[in-house]
């Protein structure tokens, strides 16, 4: 199971990690930690010499109820950052978070490699032709709504076969226009509840009904900290508890904003089904 990289087959049979580079001042653990240049270098270099295989950089933070945000405000947050990443590391694998055509286009025009679409083109209707255009991988995340009213929308009869279906219908999308590189999120804490999240993990494996890659990003969320009763500061451990169980489930990529201890899991899981 390979995606196309700008030229680069890499080789998802093997999970890779995935490193969170917030340049927002606001998103929910990191947000306003990296605005200089240096420190964005620095923090990049870690994660990059830590064993990140790909670096996800958003401009936008999509927590509950995040404030918005204007195309223009993301693009002169976003632009500048992709290109100083590209120039320092030129071999880098930029995966962009936005659910923008502009921001998406504008960035890989200038170096980027994935796009990490929350919304899946839902928020944008030119998202996916942009993807088609450009044939970078895509990252298609489940949710419902908008950051500002996903959370009340969780009313689901059966979440993991909506989830599905959801996909399906988004793949045949993808695949009318030509898009050959498809990942899948299930958007855990993305109109969902605590008690969602749990189930979505625990029947994972049905994803792969799919026939992609499976991205899991649970990486410090509220249903760790507060099913644990404490803070986002304090949710490493289980954050790698459970990016451990979803190796076990079958997951492809670990977005997390810890990648040392995510690359042990993977180190670790693979020892053991060696």
């Amino acid at each position: 199971m390979t995606i196309n990289c700008k030229g680069k087959l890499v080789d998802l049979s093997k999970p890779k990690v995935m490193g969170i580079l917030n340049i927002t001042p606001n998103s929910f653990f990191d947000g306003g930690k990296y605005t200089s240049d240096d420190e964005i270098i620095a923090k990049v270099e870690k994660m990059l010499n830590e064993g990140a295989t790909f670096i996800d950089v958003g401009a936008y933070s999509s927590k509950p109820s995040a404030e918005y945000v204007s195309e223009e405000e993301e693009l002169n947050r976003i632009l500048p950052v992709v290109q100083l990443l590209v120039n320092k590391f030129p071999d880098i694998l930029l995966s962009i978070d936005t659910f923008r055509s502009k921001v998406a286009s504008a960035c890989i025009e200038n170096g980027a490699a994935i796009i990490n679409d929350i919304s899946a083109g839902n928020l944008d209707d030119k998202m996916l032709e942009i993807i088609a255009q450009y044939q970078v991988p895509y990252i298609m995340m489940h949710m419902r709504g908008t950051p500002q009213t996903m959370q009340s929308l969780t009313n689901y009869e059966d979440v993991i076969k909506e989830i599905l279906f959801y996909f399906s219908e988004k793949i045949s999308q993808a695949r009318s226009l030509g898009i050959n590189d498809l990942i899948v999120d299930p958007g855990f804490g993305f109109a969902k509840t605590i008690e969602q999240n749990y189930e979505v993990m625990q029947k994972m494996q049905l994803l792969h009904h799919l026939e992609l890659p499976i991205l899991i990003g649970i990486s410090r969320k509220s249903m760790i900290y507060r099913t644990l009763e404490i803070s986002a500061d304090e949710a490493l451990n289980g954050t790698t508890f459970l990016n451990t169980f979803a190796l076990t489930k079958g997951a492809h990529i670990l977005r997390v904003h810890d990648v040392a201890a995510a690359v042990e899991c993977v180190k670790l899981f693979e020892k053991l089904n060696a």
